[in-house]
């Protein structure tokens, strides 16, 4: 018994040590922060078979991925699920996983993918042979739409406010650009965050990539990146032409989604890059007229945290974007709300993507209070303040960009504008394209 709890204390202290050894290393902030508020910690209160961190994602044009962990080893990869509550018309199996972090072990990870399923339609289902009953509701086939954009989110009252205010008004995706758990090598964080999530992440699909704290690797002793994160939070990364789970795209309501990875490769010479012009040419604009990426850290950004860290991936990709007419890039990473013009080459250019950073989910090492002086013409607001972002894609043309701070008791729309999607403008289709355009 003795042993046992030392076991379960060098699980707890191990990674600590090496995360706060780590953090030393690179030395202290040099730009200013808001404290954030205290974490939270979701404890598990189910038995041992039931599932726990229940969260859905879409895989191809009517599938979905659910994924949930059970403490029992032996539980089924089973989801039974329908269109009427407690009535489970069909089912499907999938497959399991575990993986160890130093002293470690995770629970079961489950799999099973789901389908054909219905667009607009609420379902109901249950994971294993146990537990609650869970529902979704699956994304319009056509347009409109409406994504949640969230960044950085952790688990601190922050977060718990954020979802709060998210959940207040209906949406239909839920995309995440990156530092999910901020568990930093502390798995049981993974598992807490799992838990605080469920209940928005169980009833919408959370469509993911990865951020700088899904790292979680040490030189020598743990070399091997993402581990938990690729466990926990596959993506379609295969249904895109991937190879890699750090990477992916996929489409949904006349819109194609990129969810490109800022910490893996990807220069000219890249398997990302590769992937991405194959992507980017197979993109049917009649048949989804708005393209929009995601990644981590961001390619334009005025405020003096993390300043110029995403310029070597600006300038290996920036240009593959813009001969595209990708209409939308949205970035986390710095803790504040910014958002730009369009945007080609440090210059205003009206075929040039609209950029968002929007890294002020909820995290636990607060704001990034500091912009620099004066500002950027290129960045029209800019705000260090935790809140959460909508796009609604109203028709082919036009769509409708909100962010919602969340300092207030209600959601507040702190900033709002009106986007034209860049398919509509003959202006930024060139002689070259322009007969491939006008034929959409």
């Amino acid at each position: 018994m003795m042993m046992a709890k030392c076991n379960k204390c060098l699980v707890v202290i191990i990674p600590l040590l090496l995360h706060i050894l780590c953090l030393h290393s690179l030395g202290n902030d040099s730009f200013s922060r808001q404290p954030s508020r205290q974490l939270i910690f979701t404890a598990h209160n189910r038995s041992d078979s039931d599932p726990q961190q229940v969260h859905i994602s879409l895989v191809g044009e009517d599938h979905m991925r659910v994924s949930w962990v059970t403490e029992e080893k032996h539980s089924e990869s089973l989801v039974e699920y329908g269109t009427k509550k407690g009535e489970y018309s069909t089912n499907a199996t999938g497959e399991h996983t575990s993986y160890n972090y130093f002293l470690y072990k995770s629970g079961m990870i489950h799999q099973v993918q789901i389908g054909p399923l219905r667009p607009n339609t609420t379902y109901y289902y249950r994971c294993g042979v146990s537990g609650p009953e869970f529902s979704f509701k699956t994304p319009p086939h056509k347009l409109p739409i409406e994504f949640v954009v969230v960044g950085d989110l952790g688990q601190t009252e922050w977060t718990a406010s954020t979802l709060k205010h998210v959940d207040s008004k209906d949406y239909d995706v839920f995309l995440l650009p990156g530092d999910l758990s901020y568990a930093d090598s502390h798995q049981p964080l993974w598992d807490s965050f799992g838990r605080l999530v469920e209940p928005y992440a169980s009833r919408r699909p959370w469509m993911v990539t990865e951020g700088n704290h899904e790292i979680e690797s040490f030189p020598i002793i743990h070399p091997q990146v993402f581990k938990a994160y690729n466990a926990r939070w596959p993506m379609p990364y295969k249904e895109s032409g991937s190879t890699s789970n750090l990477y992916y795209s996929f489409e949904v309501a006349a819109t194609h989604v990129i969810m490109l990875g800022s910490y893996t490769h990807f220069d000219a010479h890249s398997k990302q890059y590769t992937w991405l012009q194959s992507v980017l040419a197979k993109v049917d604009r009649k048949r989804t007229p708005w393209v929009i990426a995601l990644l981590h850290a961001p390619w334009y950004n005025t405020n003096e945290a993390h300043e110029g860290e995403g310029e070597d991936m600006r300038q290996a990709m920036e240009g593959l974007l813009y001969e595209a007419r990708v209409d939308l890039v949205f970035a986390g990473h710095v803790h504040a709300y910014e958002r730009f013009t369009r945007i080609y080459d440090n210059k205003a250019d009206s075929c040039g993507p609209l950029y968002v950073t929007i890294g002020d989910g909820g995290n636990r090492e607060g704001l990034a209070l500091t912009f620099k002086k004066p500002p950027s013409p290129l960045s029209l607001y800019r705000e260090p303040s935790f809140g959460h972002g909508r796009l609604r894609i109203v028709n082919e043309t036009h769509a409708f960009w909100s962010w919602h701070r969340n300092n207030d008791t209600d959601a507040f729309i702190a900033d709002g504008v009106w986007i034209e999607s860049l398919r509509s403008s003959k202006a930024c289709w060139g002689a070259h394209d322009q007969v491939a355009h006008e034929e959409l």
